[in-house]
């Protein structure tokens, strides 16, 4: 069975119809209808793919958020999928795609040069500062979303931010596309002094200054600080709201087709994370992602994250989020759970690959 066979599958069951017996209305481009055997058999895969993640979510130690969704069929599995967990640089992603839109719309040329000086620089990680010289350094808007994704680079993101109008206009592309469970933050530089504690500063951005800064912090305002954002994150997201912004990417909703597959191929060419959800991929499986890393207090850190798009060998796919809220587990923990989920959504598709061959 095709994938957009699978889907029909997968629509007939939504419709709560798989256990009707169709009598002489026979679509006019379906060779067969699905069986009882085909019907038990798919309600089986998600079954165990509902059961694996929860069992994935409930026993790992922390704060975690878990959403598959077979992007192409239609069956979602989730743990605490509508929970809010603080984003980092996973919301790069809707900073491009905010900036994508507008190009669409012929609002923003990603073709236009941009010079980034000194006074750019925000804080944390940003590779192009090495390569900014006494006259700046001259490249593109698209450029800099390209090193914002793949590197994730804090400095190129923000300037792409303040191009496509800043964080009102991702609020307002989130609203304009119903992309509900989604917040955007204030920016880099706000966002990140007031997790510790403090005011941004332009000088923050200059050698150690921040880190001295933070550490200058009481520790109790710093962790009433740290604490407040874990709770409520500004830049929180939902795996399942990720999840739904992936999909719509994926089936053209979001973006013209040019821009999507733009996007899916910068988000192919990620280099942070490589051993998170990159690192459960099985031969010829391939995936389009984004890491977010938060500020680490003592030995917890608030936010662990890589949300992406895997792509199966046979063009079929399925949209990931895996968002670590707060945890003190060791680094190789976390991400077995991401190579778990990637597995357990790999385990699923052969479940219902192997039934379509059968057929």
């Amino acid at each position: 069975m095709a994938s957009g066979a699978r889907g029909a599958v997968r629509r007939l069951k939504l419709l709560g119809l798989a256990g009707v017996i169709l009598v002489g209305c026979v679509p006019a481009q379906s060779a067969q209808l699905p069986t009882r055997a085909s019907l038990d058999a798919y309600a089986t895969a998600e079954r165990e793919l509902d059961a694996r993640v929860r069992e994935l979510g409930r026993s790992f130690d922390g704060e975690v958020g878990i959403a598959v969704r077979d992007i192409d069929g239609g069956f979602a599995a989730s743990w605490h999928g509508d929970r809010f967990y603080p984003q980092q640089s996973v919301s790069k992603f809707w900073v491009a795609l905010t900036a994508l839109q507008r190009a669409d719309a012929g609002q923003l040329d990603l073709d236009q040069r941009v010079t980034v000086t000194r006074s750019d620089l925000t804080l944390f990680h940003q590779p192009i500062a090495g390569q900014i010289g006494e006259n700046g350094y001259t490249t593109t808007l698209g450029n800099l979303m390209f090193r914002a994704l793949t590197q994730s680079d804090n400095t190129c993101n923000d300037i792409v931010l303040r191009h496509a109008g800043g964080p009102g206009a991702v609020r307002a592309m989130l609203e304009r596309n119903r992309l509900d469970g989604v917040r955007f933050g204030p920016g880099e530089r706000l966002l990140q002094a007031g997790i510790a504690g403090l005011q941004w500063q332009p000088a923050f951005s200059q050698g150690n200054a921040f880190f001295a800064a933070r550490n200058a912090v009481p520790l109790e305002r710093r962790r009433a600080a740290f604490e407040r954002y874990v709770e409520d994150p500004v830049d929180g997201a939902t795996p399942n709201g990720i999840t739904n912004g992936l999909a719509r990417l994926q089936r053209g909703e979001l973006l013209s087709p040019e821009s999507t597959r733009r996007l899916l191929t910068i988000m192919s060419q990620t280099h942070t994370g490589p051993n998170r959800l990159r690192g459960g991929l099985a031969p010829g499986w391939t995936i389009s992602h984004k890491t977010g890393t938060g500020q680490v207090l003592g030995s917890v850190q608030a936010g662990y994250n890589d949300i992406g798009i895997l792509h199966a060998p046979d063009g079929h796919n399925y949209a990931l989020a895996v968002m670590i809220g707060r945890t003190s587990t060791p680094l190789a923990t976390r991400m077995a759970l991401m190579q778990d989920v990637v597995r357990a959504a790999i385990a699923y598709h052969d479940a219902t690959e192997a039934e379509n061959e059968g057929r």
